[in-house]
């Protein structure tokens, strides 16, 4: 049987890797509390399709609510065509500082039945905050990058999605949210990766820079930074705030591994301490085959039949074993596992037993 060797390629992501070779700006490894995005939704409806829109309950309410608001009033119990007409939800996020007259991008996506959106047009939609209140008002034509035929045979082929389309500028914000912003005599800024050494870091290079206990780290995540409270002063002090150059701290040593690719990526501090592993293989092998069984020769009796005729074998490759000596490297752990021939669900299963043994020093993640 050949061997199935594993080329187990070491990748060094900064998302997992701690050895940051160079500085970064604050502005890159930070946010600051109170400057953030606020997510809308709204509810509205897409007319002017051609012919794939949705006949549902809930698309018709709202069609005779529109009717009713221009004062047109439908009948009841009468049937309303409304193939060119689609109820959407309609989403956006409102920046930090938003004033009201500036546009945002909208998202509109199909509740129902709808087949495609191409061509259609968002009529007045509020867009509202999760405490309800309206920030923006959304309307206009979609842009759509799906593209489907369907043949007279029931046929169709499609590209992309056709039910979700966006509007630049789609959206016109009415008021601005509230922000501290300028209540307070400090700033706070969130580290993007907690680290308890990155934020001592980060509050001793502002003091640097800046002066003495102008900034304090409060946890793992937070720094407190005095800062004027005229919102000129404000302004041009956070700017030079958030340019300066920080080395952030190096994190735990962490493997993950991927068990639905089978990609593993090993961090760099990820240490092993001694222990044996012994890797070896069972392979089952079946073999179906039919027989053809007839009765003897001037034989009255018996009829020909099929039979079926199955062979197992077992072959069982030799089990290897290979020995790690306290603080093995993280080459050593490659070339050990690709003399043994492991497939990437063996190697899955070396590591977890050697994270259940106590023999890695990190963290193993699966994902």
């Amino acid at each position: 049987m050949m061997k199935r060797y594993l080329q187990l390629t070491v990748i060094f992501l900064s998302v997992f890797i701690s050895g940051f070779t160079g500085a970064e700006r604050i502005k890159d490894i930070t946010s600051i509390q109170g400057v953030r995005e606020n997510q809308l939704i709204g509810y509205g409806l897409v007319v002017g399709l051609d012919g794939t829109g949705e006949k549902t309950r809930y698309t018709e309410q709202t069609f005779r609510t529109m009717l009713a608001r221009f004062g047109i009033n439908v009948p009841q119990g009468s049937q309303l065509k409304l193939k060119n007409s689609a109820a959407v939800a309609v989403h956006a996020n409102l920046p930090a500082f938003a004033k009201a007259g500036q546009n945002i991008d909208i998202t509109v996506s199909s509740l129902g039945e709808a087949k495609s959106l191409r061509g259609g047009t968002l009529l007045m939609t509020p867009l509202r905050g999760a405490n309800g209140k309206t920030y923006a008002i959304a309307q206009g034509n979609l842009i759509v990058g799906g593209f489907g035929v369907q043949g007279a045979d029931g046929s169709r082929i499609s590209i992309n999605h056709q039910t979700v389309g966006r509007i630049p500028n789609g959206a016109t914000v009415e008021q601005s949210v509230a922000s501290n912003f300028l209540t307070n005599d400090f700033l706070i800024f969130n580290l993007n990766k907690p680290d308890f050494t990155t934020a001592v870091k980060l509050a001793k290079a502002i003091n640097q820079s800046v002066g003495a206990n102008t900034a304090k780290p409060m946890d793992q995540t937070s720094i407190q930074v005095s800062a004027p409270r005229d919102p000129a002063q404000r302004i041009n002090f956070l700017s030079f705030i958030e340019n300066i150059n920080v080395i952030p701290a190096e994190s735990v040593g962490r493997i993950v591994v991927n068990s639905r690719t089978g990609t593993i990526v090993i961090g760099k501090h990820v240490n092993l301490k001694e222990a044996a592993v012994a890797h070896g293989n069972l392979i089952v092998k079946i073999k179906e085959s039919q027989d053809v069984s007839q009765p003897a020769p001037f034989a009255r009796q018996g009829t020909t039949v099929t039979t079926q005729d199955s062979q197992l074998d077992i072959e069982q490759e030799d089990s290897r074993m290979f020995h790690f000596q306290p603080g093995a490297t993280l080459q050593e752990l490659v070339e050990a596992v690709n003399q043994v021939g492991a497939a990437p669900g063996d190697v899955m299963a070396i590591l977890e037993a050697l994270k259940q043994a106590g023999a890695i020093s990190g963290e193993l993640v699966v994902i």
